[in-house]
């Protein structure tokens, strides 16, 4: 129905001036493909992005995960770390583009350093309160047991958060992949989100709308995959009704 009211608005009325129809932008989507945009089709683009992703998501969970656990669990590391990470929270990933340019140069580096802005904050949260959450009688059963305190944070307070810590993660991934298009504002000559920055430099917006395409679809493949991880790996709290 989307694509209906779409092909006709466009084919119909003067919308179809300052944006195209669906079967434009289809047959530009599968033409990419095939096509190259500054040396990469589609594939190229898409892998570019996803690389930077993988890097920046992936300190950012490691970093994340360890401090929200950490101020979970111990009051000292709290009051040191909280008055840093609240005044760093509200602070959106693009507003530090000019900072890391200054920083790193226009390379690699300040993308991922984008990308793990924009995801270390969600994931700190909820690994935050995950380990806040977790049930003081289980913890206090297992010290009555003899347990030693690496087993009772591996065996208990980290179990008990993953749930927490998966849904930082979902929300994190989420915007990592949002941020791409931001990172490659910096001096990016390739990815998705440059895809969109060319189009709308050449007006070509058949090809900012095939960025914004892929960008969706990938961002669901990704979604899907960490549901799916989250449900294999955290199945003793799934409650089937």
């Amino acid at each position: 129905g989307f694509l209906l009211i779409w092909h006709f608005g466009t084919n119909g009325t003067r919308l179809g001036e300052i944006m195209p129809g669906p079967i434009v932008i289809l047959k530009s989507f599968f033409e990419a493909f095939t096509q190259k945009t500054a040396g990469y089709t589609i594939f190229g683009h898409t892998f570019w992005s996803l690389s930077r992703v993988l890097v920046g998501y992936s300190v950012a969970c490691i970093l994340g995960i360890s401090l929200g656990l950490l101020r979970g669990r111990y009051r000292l590391a709290e009051a040191i770390f909280r008055p840093f990470y609240e005044m760093i929270r509200p602070i959106p990933p693009i507003a530090w583009i000019p900072l890391v340019i200054l920083w790193f140069g226009v390379g690699e580096l300040p993308k991922y350093a984008i990308i793990f802005i924009g995801s270390f904050t969600n994931i700190t949260l909820n690994a935050y309160t995950g380990a806040q959450r977790v049930d003081p009688t289980l913890i206090g059963c297992a010290r009555m047991l003899g347990t030693s305190d690496r087993d009772i944070f591996l065996r208990v307070i980290l179990p008990s958060s993953l749930p927490q810590i998966f849904a930082g993660m979902q929300v994190a991934l989420s915007t990592a992949w949002m941020a791409v298009l931001a990172a490659e504002m910096v001096g990016a000559q390739e990815g998705c989100g440059w895809i969109i920055l060319r189009g709308s430099d050449t007006t070509n917006i058949p090809l900012v709308l095939v960025g914004m395409v892929v960008i969706g679809v990938v961002g669901l493949v990704l979604a899907t995959l960490m549901r799916e991880a989250e449900r294999r790996l955290c199945s003793w709290n799934r409650m089937d009704v």
